[in-house]
């Protein structure tokens, strides 16, 4: 389909040449001549982007053998048109083109005699317009590429935040339950035989349903928006409560003021203890775990603090540290995890109730 293509091109600008002749009624005697070098003139449009500056140099030599055979003749408005492709293929080389676009015109006036000799505003529209115009279709086109790869690159940005934002959700929602699932069953698998395990086996089926729900709410929200119903820091106790057993107390303390937070604040705040409350009883065997928020006008402060062994400095945050981060940084806040002085590991964070920074 490609050769047909440039073979009609080829033919279509061959006929328009002898037919804007017949038009102005300048035809010679001699048709066959006409209608030679009107294919002549446009056979290098065939190699118009491999070899663009020759095909109009190509057609400008057949134009002016061409001009000299027939004198006045629509011809070169074929070559015109080849030098504006040379610009569009190669936009790094205007001025040679320019210079050999000018010299051509200079030659059809000497080729035409004194007769043809074209004006010097003739010659200035005839060299530059088709070089300009090309430059010009050629900046045009190399700013459509450029919006399409702008567009193209906010879309996998924006595919690349949804994918990270889904990671996260499944880690900090799934991830928790599942820690929180698997220390019940190890309490009782180690429990005596004779000690009852209904407890353990209702809260395992408690927290295998919560994280059920919280798995079928994440997928309504692919559907819909990240910012659905979400739990808060009003589930903090629920919470709390799922990771206390007879080893192991999670206690949640409240400071400040009441207000209500907003929901992306909220959500973060919870997101931020469930997180550090699963790294504190699955990495550092923590017994004994505190909460505290403390709110006021600027926004919410939470520490959770833990008397378990700070495990030794991984290379590089895992999963869960960098979801915090995330999170906390999307909110314009700043997240501090590490061990305390006194022992035991302590992660505090500060969300700016109206996205101002602490």
């Amino acid at each position: 389909m490609h050769w047909r293509r440039e073979i009609l091109l080829v033919a279509g600008a061959a006929s328009a040449a002898a037919l804007l002749t017949a038009l102005h009624r300048r035809v010679p005697a001699d048709l066959p001549l006409l209608a030679v070098f009107s294919t002549g003139v446009s056979l290098p449009l065939l190699t118009r982007r491999v070899l663009p500056l020759t095909a109009a140099a190509t057609s400008a030599v057949i134009a002016l053998a061409g001009m000299a055979q027939l004198h006045r003749w629509e011809g070169m408005l074929v070559t015109m048109a080849l030098f504006c492709t040379a610009v569009y293929h190669r936009p790094r080389r205007p001025g040679l083109v320019l210079a050999v676009s000018t010299c051509w015109i200079l030659g059809t006036g000497t080729v035409m005699g004194g007769e043809g000799v074209p004006e010097l505003s003739s010659i200035v529209i005839m060299s530059v317009a088709p070089v300009a115009t090309g430059y010009a279709l050629r900046l045009h086109r190399d700013r459509a590429d450029q919006s399409l790869r702008l567009q193209r690159a906010e879309a996998e940005r924006v595919l690349a935040e949804e994918r990270t934002w889904l990671a996260r959700n499944v880690h900090d929602s799934v991830g928790h339950h599942l820690t929180a699932i698997r220390l019940q069953a190890a309490a009782a698998r180690r429990a005596p035989r004779d000690a009852p395990a209904e407890q353990a086996l209702r809260t395992i089926s408690d927290l295998s349903q919560a994280a059920l729900t919280e798995v079928r709410g994440l997928l309504r929200t692919l559907d819909e928006h990240p910012a659905a119903i979400q739990p808060g820091t009003a589930d903090l106790e629920r919470l709390a409560g799922r990771l206390t057993s007879a080893g192991r107390t999670v206690t949640v303390r409240r400071s400040g003021t009441g207000d209500a937070l907003p929901p992306a604040v909220d959500h973060t705040a919870y997101r931020v203890v469930q997180e550090a409350l699963t790294n504190a009883v699955r990495h550092a065997d923590a017994t004994e775990v505190t909460v505290h928020l403390r709110q006021d006008d600027r926004g919410l402060r939470i520490e959770i603090c833990d008397n378990g062994a700070p495990a030794p400095a991984p290379q590089a945050e895992g999963r869960g540290i960098r979801g915090m981060r995330e999170r906390v940084r999307l909110l314009g806040g700043t997240l501090s995890v590490g061990p305390m002085d006194t022992g035991g590991w302590r992660v505090r964070a500060d969300l700016p109730r109206e996205g101002n920074a602490w």
